[in-house]
């Protein structure tokens, strides 16, 4: 199962220093073209995407959510509004490490 990020630069670069690769968006609508794509890649078992790309797109990600088997989290952007976040520890309770 590969992970993938998708968001800003500096939320893709923070996991990709861990060995996670990403793909860097500029807007909600490239992120979700992005989404879509590596969604339907069978390879392809979670994806995060970056709190401030998802919100706008939330509706479409829902029902993205629903037709495919591919895991899609939001998780808070750096300089986000939600302090002091462990991504480390969120990622292994998406996994259930």
């Amino acid at each position: 199962m590969k992970i993938f990020t998708v968001g800003n630069k500096s939320f893709v670069t923070s996991f990709q220093l861990a060995g996670i690769p990403g793909i860097i968006s500029a807007t909600p609508e490239i992120a979700l073209d992005e989404i879509k794509k590596l969604t339907n890649d069978s390879d392809v078992g979670l994806v995060l995407v970056s709190d401030d790309l998802s919100e706008p797109i939330d509706d479409e990600l829902t029902a993205l959510r629903t037709k495919k088997s591919t895991l899609v989290f939001a998780l808070p952007a750096t300089g986000s509004k939600k302090t002091d976040v462990n991504y480390r520890l969120m990622l292994k309770k998406i996994l259930g490490v």
